[in-house]
């Protein structure tokens, strides 16, 4: 089997990470040129302007409060120093290894094997195991999703995240109102040749509507390579790839009901999760997080 390096597999995924956000903003930019053709370039302003607004109020109350949003969503309750012990332990030990401050601990009820990460940056973050991954794991298994878990907080990974959502909600905004102006014919650019502006119409239509998935699709990739680099980052904090392996291998074969799932009430919180609450038969371009044997075979190389 030929052996990888967590080294190269943090930074080649990092590397992926940054070239896909620019595909996303090379979108962004397109779109906004197609539809200033399409229309008089002062009213793509005036989009520019209202879509903004819009992805930074999105911006400030979602990386100010991820946490705590998150946190509400599945009903965490802080974590017990001395009901939880091995939690705190196995957290102050990777965030030693880490040299990052001990993240706030929160336990939430669940039976399935499963842990997220949030806050804006590592002094004001957060882990939540569920109860399953505490009565499941052993010593090993339970540091190896601490450890991948305070990889995202190292990697910044929501901040990351948040800007990425930000620009996709732009270029969604931004669709959105230009499909809905067309109904609004004086908004057109009139001083163009009838047959052109049609074209030009035709095309900003269709770049609108396949922009924002485009972009979406790009943004699952983007989630997927962080959960790649936060996997070699772990392993970089532990020094001992079979823990998390073995974790992802009891998430893998575990079996859990749809009524044992209702603790997670949006689909939107699913790429914070180690692996995908809703266990979702979901592979390739639309999922959120990378293949679990894929993931167990890096594990294995390193």
């Amino acid at each position: 089997m030929t052996r990888i390096s967590f080294q190269d597999e943090i930074r080649r995924n990092k590397i992926k990470s940054v070239l896909m956000m620019a595909v996303i903003f090379i979108f962004f930019i397109l779109l906004g040129f197609v539809i200033s053709l399409a229309l008089d370039p002062s009213y793509f302003f005036i989009i520019m302007i209202i879509a903004t607004i819009f992805s930074l109020s999105y911006l400030l109350i979602s990386y100010y409060n991820s946490d705590k949003i998150a946190l509400a969503s599945v009903k965490a309750k802080p974590a017990d120093k001395v009901k939880h012990r091995e939690f705190y332990i196995a957290a102050e030990n990777m965030a030693l290894a880490s040299g990052l401050p001990t993240p706030r601990l929160y336990i939430m009820e669940s039976s399935e094997i499963n842990a997220f990460a949030s806050g804006r940056n590592p002094q004001n973050a957060v882990i939540c195991m569920t109860t399953g991954s505490l009565n499941k794991l052993n010593k090993q298994e339970l540091e190896g999703v601490i450890a991948h878990e305070m990889a995202h907080i190292a990697n910044y990974d929501m901040r990351f995240m948040t800007i990425t959502a930000v620009m996709v909600g732009l270029i969604s905004i931004i669709a959105q109102i230009f499909l809905r102006s067309l109904w609004f014919s004086s908004m057109g650019n009139n001083n163009r040749d009838g047959k052109i502006q049609v074209i030009l119409i035709i095309l900003g239509i269709v770049f609108a509507i396949l922009a924002p998935l485009v972009a979406n699709l790009v943004s699952l990739a983007i989630s997927r390579r962080r959960e790649y680099a936060a996997d070699a980052t772990g392993v970089k904090f532990t020094r001992y790839p079979p823990g998390l392996a073995n974790a992802l291998k009891k998430i893998k074969t575990e079996h859990i009901s749809e009524k044992e799932r209702k603790h997670i009430s949006s689909k939107a919180l699913a790429p914070l999760f180690i692996s995908d609450p809703f266990k979702r038969k979901i592979s390739g371009l639309f999922a959120t997080h990378p293949d679990i044997d894929e993931r167990i075979r890096r594990l294995n190389s390193m």
